[in-house]
């Protein structure tokens, strides 16, 4: 997967652009159809210290999934943006599996199941 690293209006040192490709890759785990990403570092002008914002756009076949959170440190918003976009996967994979009303997670579960039961019987 790729992943694109910008920053605005200023320079981003690598161990910062290592950290948040090392989270996004952990969320390629999740979901097979994630296509490349794109993370935008800012700094936004105020007196709170709650200033480094980070979005991060995830392109997946169909559709493109966006968290942007804000926080102290890059490092920290990075965080809270790689664990909603998490769960915004999770939803996505378990709303893909459900067609017509029918949850294939709970079907795939069974034939797992079913499997083993087989492996074992041939097993004995």
């Amino acid at each position: 997967m790729q992943i694109n690293i910008s920053s605005l209006h200023f320079k981003a040192d690598s161990k910062l652009e290592d950290f948040i490709r090392e989270k996004v890759r952990k969320i390629a785990k999740f979901h097979d159809g994630i296509i490349s990403s794109e993370a935008t570092l800012k700094v936004e002008n105020t007196d709170k210290p709650e200033n480094k914002i980070v979005e991060i756009r995830l392109k997946v076949k169909g559709n493109d999934l966006i968290s942007s959170k804000q926080s102290k440190t890059f490092e920290a918003a990075t965080d809270l943006a790689v664990d909603a976009l998490r769960n915004q996967v999770k939803k996505m994979r378990k709303f893909n599996n459900r067609i017509d009303g029918v949850d294939f997670s709970v079907v795939e579960e069974q034939i797992e199941d079913e499997m083993v039961d087989e492996m074992v019987d041939e097993t004995l």
